[in-house]
């Protein structure tokens, strides 16, 4: 469900952007204080852990179509809203700077729709209640599935609405939402069993680590052995099991593709959308998740006639790569927000 640029004016953009961040600052406001050391390499472990899931497109049968964990529930189940919003959006600015997947004006609407409704929306009315404060693996199951299925749907109408108000015509409101709504749901029913497995594994092993139930009793497994743990399946996600990406277009793509009979939009065409464009080529490492094209040749990256599965380096190390610098710039932010609300707890009171 990642936007490209062409989906997006620069108005909506812009204003996208300008509420993303207004959510960053706030998110970032309400952990500083509070903090804790357990939180801080799970930020950087677990975006590390999504950002290896998302590589993974599985396919939805019958549908010619294919879908990707989004991991909103997963990190807002394990680190609360605030802290998992600020690592969601770590994961999306990863993929957008270094692999190009997703566009830098749509940056802004792909956190605020896969990291927005997951956080501060399904988790908290949701997902936590249906938990409760004593869980079990049934109480997880219910919550993972409905918070999932129903942060998808907003997320996808949210895209609807993102490109009807940035006036593109070849995706008219009623025959695209017809097409995203049906078929988000049915990813949406697989990333629910997704988290309930990741959750549940979570749980047995380090109870007090699941966010909905603070001060529970400590599990068997160290808590190095679980970070451990998740960073191997990290690893062999992006390194390996992506591989077996399925070929097919993802829900948004197919989506498109029967509105408009194209995958891809030619878009506005504007002097914003054309200097983005221009900075995302530059910067972006491995895009496509692969080497970058050579003179006369097709790129590692490149998903046009390829086999399945799609066996090469350079998704390989897009995977380990991209893992990587989201375990560094999840980890920082938490480092960062941690420090700065020690330093403003040790701060004299002023005299009154």
């Amino acid at each position: 469900m990642h936007m490209a640029d062409a989906l997006i004016s620069p108005a909506v953009g812009g204003t996208m952007w300008a509420v993303t961040a207004g959510l960053t600052a706030y998110s970032a406001k309400k952990i500083g204080a509070d903090l804790n050391e357990r939180i801080v390499p799970l930020m950087g472990v677990l975006g590390a852990f999504v950002f290896a899931a998302q590589m993974i497109n599985f396919t939805i049968p019958a549908t010619g179509s294919s879908g990707h964990l989004g991991g909103g529930m997963i990190l807002a189940m394990l680190l609360g809203p605030h802290a998992a919003f600020l690592t969601m959006a770590s994961v999306l600015a990863v993929q957008a700077l270094f692999f190009a997947d997703g566009g830098l004006l749509a940056l802004g609407c792909n956190i605020f729709n896969l990291g927005f409704f997951p956080c501060f929306v399904a988790y908290p009315f949701l997902c936590r209640r249906i938990v409760g404060a004593n869980p079990s693996a049934g109480r997880i199951l219910a919550g993972a599935m409905l918070s999932s299925i129903v942060a998808l749907q907003l997320g996808a109408f949210a895209v609807v609405l993102e490109t009807v108000a940035s006036g593109i015509s070849e995706l008219p409101f009623t025959t695209f939402a017809l097409l995203m709504q049906p078929i988000h749901l049915a990813i949406g029913v697989v990333e629910g069993l997704v988290t309930a497995a990741v959750i549940t594994f979570v749980w047995s092993a380090r109870p007090e680590v699941l966010h909905v139930a603070p001060g529970r009793e400590a599990g068997r497994l160290p808590m190095k052995k679980v970070l451990v743990g998740l960073v191997a399946i990290a690893v062999l996600t992006g390194g390996v099991l992506s591989w077996f990406a399925s070929t097919h277009p993802d829900g948004l793509e197919w989506s498109m593709l029967r509105t408009a009979g194209t995958e891809e939009l030619s878009g506005h065409g504007s002097a914003a959308h054309a200097a983005l464009a221009g900075i995302q080529e530059k910067i972006a490492l491995l895009p496509d998740y692969g080497f970058r094209a050579t003179p006369g040749g097709s790129g590692a990256g490149s998903r046009e006639g390829e086999s399945w599965p799609d066996i090469n380096a350079g998704r390989s190390v897009a995977g380990i790569v991209g893992g990587g610098l989201t375990l560094l710039l999840a980890g920082v932010v938490g480092i960062v927000l941690r420090r700065a609300g020690q330093a403003g707890r040790s701060r004299p009171t002023p005299e009154r």
